[in-house]
């Protein structure tokens, strides 16, 4: 196997690249200065070397705690689980939620061979009563798999005094009635609030 077939190869492996995007990628790098690309295996290797999960939380960092969990302004008896790092920034994006959050590493998946001892869902229940956590919004994604993981984290935190709640499903603001799906429109219903 050539060095452009394994470069190739490696980076087909990632999500969202198919054999032909990762061949125009492997094109891309040999077209760049030596200097860039050594730049870039650098910056990979250290990745690799420095990120691990936060002590905390799970989420990626460079220290014990990442830099949520470390900040004293949140609101610690909140905390949003999520499947992976990646949705806390969705989260943040939107401005709004100030607490802490826990990232369970995946979701429930058993024709993969993902179970509740492949999650962080026992870190997440350790945490409940010694840092005073008041509720628990699950923000695991719509699919069927998201649904089964926010199912089991609920039924394993009942009993406990903690609030459990699941983040609502609709409409998208901008959408259309038209282009929505059934499922959809239904989540967006039962998900109705009171007009202020």
């Amino acid at each position: 196997m050539s060095v452009i077939d394994e470069l190739t190869n490696e980076l087909a492996r990632l999500p969202g690249i198919g054999r032909k995007t990762a061949l125009r990628l492997t094109y891309h790098l040999l077209r760049q200065p030596a200097a860039q690309s050594r730049r870039l295996a650098e910056a990979l290797v250290t990745l690799t070397e420095r990120v691990r999960q936060c002590d905390r939380c799970h989420n990626l960092t460079e220290s014990p705690l990442c830099a949520l969990c470390a900040d004293a302004r949140r609101d610690g008896t909140l905390v949003c689980v999520v499947e992976e790092a990646s949705d806390i920034a969705s989260i943040e994006r939107a401005g709004e939620f100030r607490g802490l959050y826990h990232v369970l590493g995946g979701r429930l998946s058993p024709l993969d061979g993902v179970g509740p001892d492949d999650l962080t869902i026992g870190s997440l229940l350790v945490r409940i009563e010694p840092e005073g956590v008041r509720e628990v919004i699950l923000a695991t994604n719509p699919s069927l798999e998201g649904e089964a993981t926010a199912l089991y984290v609920q039924r394993q935190l009942a009993g406990r005094d903690v609030r459990v709640t699941r983040i609502a499903r609709g409409l998208p603001v901008g959408g259309d009635l038209e282009y929505a799906d059934g499922v959809t429109i239904a989540q967006a219903l039962a998900a109705r609030r009171d007009m202020l």
